[in-house]
């Protein structure tokens, strides 16, 4: 019974606010998306032809950043749960993984202004026409929850640097995680939808 009581505590992982925050903006998302699909069906020829204008090699390398950063945090979680640890190692081993975590978010968000750099040179806006309206829209959106992902992985990192996580107390470390995979989620979504389904 104990036993059942602890296993039920670790689901969902972090703190229960962060999965309303989580619903919140996977209804927000889907809103955008689904209105982006709806104005496509509306005008399929000018969306493909404006398609046609985006980086995606730029996109796909921006996809790797973000799974790898996603993969470093699970690692940084995993190690933090390594029992066979000390505290102070696995803080030490987690502090690496979550540091690798930011430098590639960091980098993700370098390449998207150069990115956003290069279409405003070509003098494209949000009032170009409807499919730069969404993809602006939709990216500089999640620019900023990948800015403030960082944000909270730099505060979990500074905590680790503190030892502060155990194997049984790493509610913090879930929460950021969690955050972190949304971002991810979202622009898994986001690529395929924008960059690659014609």
């Amino acid at each position: 019974m104990i036993q059942s009581k602890a296993i039920k505590k670790q689901y969902p992982p972090g703190d229960f606010a962060i999965w309303i925050v989580i619903y919140i903006e996977l209804i927000t998302f889907g809103l955008f998306f689904i209105g982006y699909a709806f104005s496509r069906r509306l005008n399929v020829d000018m969306f493909n032809n404006s398609q046609l204008l985006l980086d995606k090699n730029s996109g796909f390398i921006d996809t790797l950043l973000l799974l790898t950063s996603s993969y470093f945090i699970v690692k940084a979680i995993q190690n933090i749960k390594d029992k066979t640890l000390t505290i102070k190692k696995a803080n030490e081993i987690a502090s690496k993984w979550l540091f690798s975590a930011i430098g590639f978010g960091s980098i993700f968000l370098i390449n998207k202004l150069l990115e956003f750099s290069n279409l405003f040179e070509h003098g494209i806006t949000l009032s170009t026409n409807t499919f730069f309206m969404f993809y602006l829209l939709l990216t500089m959106f999640h620019f900023m929850h990948v800015c403030l992902g960082i944000v909270i992985l730099i505060a979990i990192f500074k905590q680790t640097k503190l030892y502060s996580y155990t194997s049984n107390e790493c509610s913090g470390l879930e929460t950021g995680a969690s955050y972190w995979h949304l971002i991810d989620l979202l622009w898994i979504v986001l690529f395929s939808l924008v960059y690659i389904i014609r």
